[in-house]
């Protein structure tokens, strides 16, 4: 069993998560407001951890160790960001929301492990791993409850929008659940899936953070029509990090998806772009429910044989692109910056 001093680990600073995700360059460019930005996220990290003791010690340090991941907590930072680019003085009437909506993404993400039979998140053992299958689906119900009870603190609309936002994400695990080592699923599909599963949380959230802000209806439709947008470049990088990243700095063995048959646009685009032994030989490989590292490795040399890594690279710059244009109806100034470099950095970070 994992102690509560293995269940502790230090979350990445703010000043490496900005350097990081938009080079040295950027940090020196948007150091002027990261004090400000520092102050939200620990404003946001005390409330996300306030809600997480339970009357159980085991169940308490199962979440614990879910919610101390060093993750990158790029969500509150769109939260944060979204909110001061509307022009307010302080962040806190968010900090309860976007402690809700991490604590949603964080549950998701033990869940999909589950799913997934991962071993790994973020460079350690997985919930799973590390407290066993129970503990782990005990865990992210858990964290859904008391992320609900934390979006309680606000009005109908914004709980109703919260609850949607779960509805489609469960919808969107069992569409890929059902599209699983099938490569003729169609592009639409594989969209939808994103969609549902990684953009409309994050849509969700800002749109919310418009609603906080007491914003015109377009202004929320911009932060929802951004988050949208951004979430889907989000996951085309992760997709395309999956097969092309450096695990040490994912935190997780490569080739996931080539192994658990999920369809993502690279290997769609793969398929389609082969010809002849090699395109039957993908599709064998890929259907495969037990594949070896030799035949995980060949995946990757038969997508290298492809355009598809271009082709997802370019789609994720082009959902970047429309999340800076959604922008539009949000003032000019240092924040809006920030989102747009934030929209530029999911289609292009390294982690």
């Amino acid at each position: 069993m994992t102690s509560p001093a293995d269940a502790t680990t230090a979350e990445v600073p703010l000043e490496v998560l900005v350097s990081r995700a938009f080079g040295p360059e950027a940090f020196f460019e948007l150091g002027g407001l990261l004090p400000e930005l520092a102050e939200d996220l620990s404003g946001i990290e005390d409330r996300l951890k306030g809600a997480l003791p339970s009357d159980f010690p085991p169940l308490t340090e199962a979440v614990l160790y879910a919610c101390t991941t060093g993750g990158k907590r790029l969500r509150p930072l769109l939260m944060a960001a979204a909110h001061r680019a509307l022009g307010v003085t302080s962040t806190k009437p968010i900090h309860a929301l976007a402690a809700a909506f991490q604590l949603i993404h964080t549950a998701s993400l033990i869940h999909d492990d589950v799913i997934d039979h991962a071993d790994q998140r973020r460079g350690r053992p997985s919930v799973l791993r590390a407290f066993g299958l129970p503990s782990a689906i005990v865990a992210g119900d858990y964290l859904y409850v008391r992320a609900f009870e934390l979006a309680g603190e606000y009005p109908q609309a914004i709980i109703l929008r919260c609850g949607e936002a779960c509805a489609n994400l469960a919808e969107g695990e069992m569409l890929q659940e059902a599209g699983r080592f099938d490569l003729t699923v169609s592009r639409d599909q594989y969209l939808r899936i994103v969609t549902r599963k990684t953009a409309t949380i994050v849509s969700a959230a800002l749109a919310s953070v418009g609603d906080v802000a007491g914003s015109t209806a377009p202004v929320v439709e911009a932060l929802a029509a951004y988050g949208r947008a951004v979430g889907i470049a989000f996951q085309l990088r992760d997709d395309l990090l999956d097969a092309y990243g450096e695990p040490d700095l994912l935190g997780k063995p490569l080739y996931a998806d080539f192994r658990e048959g999920n369809p993502t646009l690279l290997s769609l685009e793969a398929y389609q772009h082969l010809q002849g032994r090699s395109k039957a030989e993908y599709e064998r490989l890929f259907a495969r429910r037990e594949k070896r590292p030799r035949e995980l490795a060949r995946l990757r040399t038969l997508t290298d044989m492809t355009p598809a890594p271009r082709l997802v690279e370019a789609e994720g710059r082009h959902w970047a692109a429309a999340a800076i244009r959604a922008l539009d109806p949000i003032p000019p100034g240092p924040y809006r910056s920030l989102l747009e470099r934030l929209a530029n950095a999911a289609a292009t970070r390294r982690y």
